[in-house]
């Protein structure tokens, strides 16, 4: 048995109201293949080119080990200058990914190569970011911490995505005080026999490819893997629902917070005890679910 998943519908291009009315009020996502097909970034954005750009710039480099208890929220795994790191890409395979790089933090210039698209929704032209990885590396399944509206553009190679909604959590083995599942599922293949909850899960799949827009609802969890190495860039916007948004202040204020302060004061047996309870949660709710 596989994931029960659909194709993510996929649309030319789309008008402020298409998408207002057919994805954002319904939250759905959608693959916008021609969308920016104007913007310098799409024929001017490689790996090559970032390389040129920004090749003496040092990067945070993050892989798919486990998460313990003495690293902080989001550290680094590695750093390496980006020449190198491109350099590597291109070579062989490497679980190395980079992970929310800030361009206009780091590589001003790269603004000029985008526009902030009218979608209807403010978009927080502060944070644009890039993610980077070689093939066959991939984000473990997690959603944002601020449950934001992202727009996520892929620039050279294929990535696949896989997404699920906030109502398929309880199916997903997601680790308490956390925004992440079981690290030692593989989305891409995973053993169902293993995870049994999975089978009730219902998401998404979509490959990406240079110039494609992935729109990702408020909250949607999501599982990335590079076929190929490449790069994307997400823009964001603060999450619309009232739910979701008090979840994104809990998250960024109080969770985020009380994960660290257990983690110092109970080291390894935190995480532990955290994916632990993934599994007994998940399948008590399964279990629920059958004698209901």
């Amino acid at each position: 048995m596989k994931l029960n998943l659909k194709e993510i519908p996929r649309v030319n291009t789309l008008t402020k109201q298409e998408f207002i009315r057919d994805y954002f009020k319904p939250q759905k996502p959608v693959v916008i293949e021609h969308f920016v097909d104007d913007w310098p970034a799409y024929s001017k954005w490689s790996l090559a080119y970032m390389k040129e750009v920004a090749g003496d710039k040092e990067v945070p480099l993050y892989d798919d080990r486990p998460v313990k208890h003495d690293e902080g929220f989001n550290e680094p795994h590695a750093k390496m200058k980006m020449d190198e790191y491109i350099d590597l890409l291109k070579r062989e395979p490497t679980k190395y990914r980079i992970f929310l790089w800030n361009i206009l933090k780091e590589v001003p210039g790269l603004q000029k190569d985008f526009s902030y698209p009218d979608f209807g929704l403010r978009l927080m032209k502060g944070l644009p970011m890039l993610f980077f990885g070689g093939a066959d590396s991939y984000t473990f399944m997690h959603y944002d911490i601020d449950l934001a509206n992202i727009f996520h553009f892929h620039f050279e190679g294929k990535k696949q995505c896989i997404l699920f909604d906030q109502e398929q959590s309880k199916h997903l083995y997601k680790v308490p005080h956390s925004l992440i599942t079981r690290e030692d599922i593989d989305f891409a293949d995973p053993d169902l026999e293993k995870w049994p909850a999975l089978q009730h899960a219902r998401g998404y799949v979509a490959d990406l490819e240079h110039g494609n827009v992935l729109y990702m609802p408020e909250g949607y969890w999501h599982y990335m893997r590079y076929l190929t190495p490449g790069f994307s860039m997400s823009l964001r916007a603060i999450a619309r629902n009232p739910k979701n948004l008090g979840k994104a202040v809990y998250n960024v204020f109080v969770m985020r917070h009380y994960d660290n302060l257990m983690r110092k004061v109970k080291g390894q047996q935190w995480i532990d005890w955290k994916n632990e309870q993934a599994i007994f949660r998940t399948h008590r709710n399964m279990t629920a679910k059958v004698e209901s």
